[in-house]
């Protein structure tokens, strides 16, 4: 037999990779001498880099930037075997966990860092860039972002307009002639699940703004900044950056990247999947095990890391297991997509605190009890 194991991190607790040892050690103790191949992977998120670069190689590369609020941080990103292609997580630079709680206001926050990021990329090299941008803490538009790339914002006065959301009202010319031309020959994947547009109220500023901080009391000011910014880069690259599905992610970075820099954005757990060559990994296996923290309707909906990993293998008539920290109202519509089943870690009542500390073990038990339902199976067949 041949197992593959693809599964997700549980966020703040089990990491895919962890994960991944967790399902081979498990595995070995039922079924000695079957073929095993771990392939951690994620939607884009957290994680990402580490899944990338356990499943393709390569090195760790750390970069200083400037955090969300001006600070001082260091962002690591993975530079793959090829030394041309990078994969990088916009959080590493301009994450929501970089803010204290009581400093959240995002017309102060930056995706400069983001931009340092990727111009130290292009630096060294590399002409293909894969990027997550979930858990941003900015609304800026991704002026920040340019910024760091060489894009100019003046006022009325001509001077300069300090690359922060609550700046993007001020600006009166948007000049790209500066941009690193690195960037003309180099080839931007966005991994991004969200479809919102950049304004209005499916837009970045009134679905994602409240989380970093974008009360009602400054929510409008935003918008307002965010409408302007956008006629004004319209005007100056000749196309409309603010109405494409995807411009309103991470705090309009998306605008940024697809409608200034050209970026293709693709569904995170997809441009993952074919990032690692997911369906030439699937030759010969007999059975997928994946999973993440919760499994529910949103899951499905939206082609989380399980259904992502579920339709690859439906297409070759794998059976799909997901072993999830949780199950919720929707989860069955997995059965709909493949051939599959959903065991859960948590193994009775038990605090969120409790099942988050003692993730390892829950997983490692309920792995056990999936290889013996496995073994089950076979003998009834």
């Amino acid at each position: 037999m041949k197992f593959i194991f693809a599964p997700d991190s549980f966020k703040g607790s089990l990491t895919a990779l962890e994960s991944c040892d967790i399902l081979e050690r498990v595995c070995a103790k039922h079924f000695p001498g079957c073929e095993t191949q771990s392939v951690p992977v994620a939607d884009g998120g957290e994680g990402t880099v580490d899944a990338l670069l356990r499943a393709m190689g390569g090195q760790r590369i750390r970069t200083s930037v400037t955090g969300p609020m001006f600070e001082p941080e260091t962002a690591e990103w993975g530079l793959l075997p090829d030394g041309k292609t990078a994969v990088m997580e916009m959080a590493q630079a301009s994450g929501l966990p970089y803010v204290p709680m009581d400093q959240k206001d995002p017309r102060k926050a930056t995706s400069l860092g983001t931009g340092e990021m990727i111009a130290d990329a292009l630096k060294r090299g590399v002409r293909k860039i894969l990027i997550g941008i979930g858990g941003s803490a900015t609304n800026d538009g991704g002026i920040g972002m340019l910024t760091a790339l060489g894009a100019v914002f003046t006022d009325e006065k001509g001077e300069k307009v300090q690359p922060v959301g609550g700046g993007m009202i001020r600006v009166a010319k948007a000049d790209f002639s500066g941009l690193m031309s690195e960037l003309k020959d180099t080839e931007i994947t966005v991994i991004c699940d969200v479809t919102n547009p950049l304004l209005g109220e499916d837009g970045a500023t009134f679905i994602y703004g409240p989380q970093k901080g974008a009360v009602p009391e400054i929510r409008d000011e935003l918008e307002a900044g965010m409408a302007h910014y956008a006629k004004v880069v319209e005007s100056a690259v000749g196309r409309d950056i603010s109405r494409f599905p995807g411009a309103g992610a991470a705090g309009g970075l998306g605008a940024a990247l697809g409608g200034v820099l050209g970026a293709t954005l693709k569904s995170g757990i997809d441009a993952v999947l074919d990032a690692v060559d997911f369906e030439r990994r699937l030759e010969g296996v007999d059975l997928a095990i994946t999973g993440e923290g919760r499994i529910d309707g949103q899951s499905v909906r939206f082609g989380k890391v399980p259904v992502g990993v579920a339709k690859r293998c439906a297409a070759k008539g794998i059976p799909t297991l997901v072993l999830a920290g949780g199950i919720g109202p929707g989860a069955e519509g997995l059965f709909d997509l493949c051939e599959s089943t959903i065991q859960t870690t948590v193994s009775g009542p038990m605090s969120l605190e409790k099942a988050m500390r003692d993730a390892p073990a829950l997983y490692e038990a309920a792995a056990d009890r999936l290889m013996r339902a496995i073994k089950i199976g076979m003998r009834l067949k």
